[in-house]
This record gives C-alpha cells, structure tokens and sequence, in this order.
C-alpha cells in the first residue's frame, strides 16, 4: 500500500436514498416574495399613485405620435424609414405602420396596466428607434452643455420615453393597474 492510498476500512461511505415515488416530469415549486411593506399591511400609496400618473401621463402624450404617422404613413415611410433605417427588411411603409400601431394600441395597455409590461416593451423599442433617428438627423448638438435653440435636444424626448418604458418593461405597471400580478415566482427546479 503507497502512502496515499486509504485503506478500504477507512474510505468514506455515501448513503444513497432509494428513488420512491420519483416524479418523472419536474416539480413546479412556487416561491412567494415578500416586499418589507408587505408584511407589515402598508403600501406607499403616494409612490403608488406617483407610479399611476406617471403611466397614464405617459401613454396620453405617446398616442399622438402613432395618429401622426397614420396620417402620413408614406411621408414618415420615404422620410424617416427607408431613409434612416434601409437595413430593415421588407417595406418601410409596412415598419411605419408597426410603429404606429404601437404607439397607438400599447399606451392603451400601459395605462390600464393590461398587459403593462408588453405594452411598455413595444413602446420602449419604438423609442429605441426614435433615438439614433434624431441622433443622425441633427446630431449630438452640443451635448449635454450646449444651450440649444428649441431649449431641447432633438432626441432628449425620445429618450426620456425609452428611459420610463425601460423602467415599466422592468418593473410593471404597480399596485393601481386593472390586472396587477402577484409577487409568486414560479420556477421548475432543473432534473438531474
């Protein structure tokens, strides 16, 4: 016997557990998240209703921007579309009526808080869009010390919107919404 091997006597024994009753598809576990002002009853009802106006505000302001395009769809198609983003496949009048849609039908959704977090999603991609849109039309302009002449950079208002859409995709509609979800997670555990 070498000096590293263990002896037979000493070896470590594991105790394997018989298998009974083993599912064959994997256990559903749900686990309930509990938010510290979830166990004490309270809701921050002024955060809550700050999250409400917030959301309706926003979708009220983003729908004209859908009418818009579906008073011009060729303009907006020939101007913004297929000049800007020519990489997108198919035609640019069939991209502008996507967005329009969007930002028609989802704000609805967001202010309800149906289907908020989906709506917020679409509305946020339509921005991400916006963006490089203003960005390669009027540049940086002087960003962020320039004193512009519209008091405003061309892109900053779509950027503020992508920012609170991000902001609902993460983190939902809150508590004043019509369907608000509960804070239940379920996961399937991963079968070995």
């Amino acid at each position: 016997m070498s000096d590293f091997e263990i002896p037979e006597s000493q070896e470590p024994q594991v105790e394997v557990a018989p298998q009974l009753n083993a599912p064959s598809a994997p256990q559903r576990v749900e686990v309930v998240v509990e938010t510290p002002s979830s166990t004490q009853g309270e809701v921050n009802i002024l955060a809550e209703l700050a999250i409400f106006i917030l959301r309706v505000s926003v979708s009220v302001m983003m729908v004209h921007h859908g009418l818009e395009k579906f008073q011009d769809p060729e303009g907006f198609a020939e101007f913004v579309v297929g000049k800007y983003f020519p990489f997108l496949p198919g035609d640019p009048i069939v991209w502008t009526f996507a967005a329009a849609a969007t930002q028609v039908i989802c704000p609805i959704g967001l202010a309800l808080g149906l289907f908020a977090r989906v709506s917020a999603l679409g509305l946020m991609t339509t921005m991400v869009f916006a963006i490089p849109f203003h960005l390669l039309d009027t540049g940086l302009e002087g960003f962020p010390f320039a004193v512009v002449e519209n008091h405003n950079y061309a892109f900053e208002l779509s950027a503020i919107y992508a920012a609170i859409f991000l902001y609902f995709t993460c983190a939902g509609p809150g508590r004043l919404s019509a369907f608000r979800k509960t804070n239940k997670i379920t996961y399937y555990p991963r079968s070995k």
